[in-house]
């Protein structure tokens, strides 16, 4: 292996990780400048990729979930350069859900999800740039609203920690008696659609809130987003919010889902809504959300469902 110089960026929550500690160690052997820096505050991020680019760092590492992914991205977003001249990107996934990794099919382990970096060159991945009532962000996975936002927002951190992702199905069982829908119109390239929605997804990635499977057939390299609307529904509301959470049983949203591929999308409502960014809820009355094509470099299996075929 060639004298590479990587810098992983760690969620503080993760520190106690005895895998990940081992998993540097073993690349150090393997011939990777691999340094350590650990998030503990808001800006941390943003310091040390800029640190890490001004080092002259080939790849940064996000390690934690797909918040700690979209922050990192966000950061090489805002760089003036273009994106083949920033260090790529990688991700070690040490979150709750860990939506992104799992469509994407980036192995669990340390280790594992480290040595894929090593072994596989870089992409070209989009990123979604949100604009909510003037203000902007950056999303690497899925933009979500309604009731599995609502699910993520309130999970209790100490249920996380000790279900992972199993806290989030709990979470909604309990507010199956309560979901009322959100009325908003979303307008995009040959789509209009106005009326309340249970549920909202708006992809780069394919799921969110862990484990639902929003945009099913989402790829993070065709320059578009997919989007997702789950109407208000008359009957078997259970059924459905059921197959949502648990991700599977994709044939009941088929049924009901309205969806679209599209370059951008806007997002209108008499009441401020609440859009969850990849575990950053955001509101606002007015979000214009835009694909921007391969804005950063990352590395991926080449058989990820996430990329396009071949």
């Amino acid at each position: 292996m060639s004298r590479t110089r990587w810098r992983l960026i760690l969620n503080g929550k993760s520190t106690g990780n005895t895998d990940l500690r081992e998993a540097v160690h073993a690349l150090r052997e393997r011939g990777v400048q691999l340094e350590v820096r650990v998030t503990w505050e808001d800006g941390d991020a943003e310091r040390y990729v800029a640190e890490a680019i001004d080092h002259g760092v080939d790849t940064i590492i996000a390690a934690g979930g797909d918040g700690t992914l979209s922050e990192v991205a966000e950061t090489l977003a805002h760089r003036p350069e273009p994106a083949d001249a920033l260090p790529s990107l990688g991700l070690v996934p040490l979150g709750t859900a860990n939506d992104f990794a799992s469509a994407a099919g980036i192995p669990d382990a340390p280790l594992e999800a480290l040595t894929l970096i090593a072994q596989e060159a870089a992409r070209p991945v989009d990123l979604l740039n949100i604009d909510a009532d003037g203000k902007h962000w950056w999303c690497a996975n899925v933009a979500s609203g309604g009731f599995g936002t609502e699910v993520t927002v309130e999970t209790d951190e100490g249920l996380k920690k000790v279900l992972g992702g199993l806290a989030y199905l709990v979470t909604g069982i309990s507010r199956l008696g309560r979901i009322d829908p959100i009325r908003a119109r979303l307008r995009a390239p040959g789509f209009d659609w106005e009326g309340g929605f249970i549920a909202l997804g708006i992809g780069n990635g394919r799921q969110a809130g862990g484990g639902q499977v929003l945009c099913p057939d989402a790829v993070i390299d065709d320059g578009l987003l997919d989007v997702t609307v789950i109407p208000e529904l008359t009957g078997e509301v259970a059924s459905t919010i059921g197959a949502l959470l648990k991700g599977g049983k994709q044939g009941a949203l088929e049924q009901v889902a309205h969806r679209t591929r599209a370059p951008w999308v806007e997002i209108e409502a008499d009441q401020p809504i609440t859009l969850n960014l990849d575990g950053e809820p955001v509101k606002a009355r007015h979000f214009r959300i835009e694909c921007v094509a391969a804005r950063v470099r990352m590395h991926l299996h080449p058989g990820s469902h996430l990329l396009s075929p071949p």
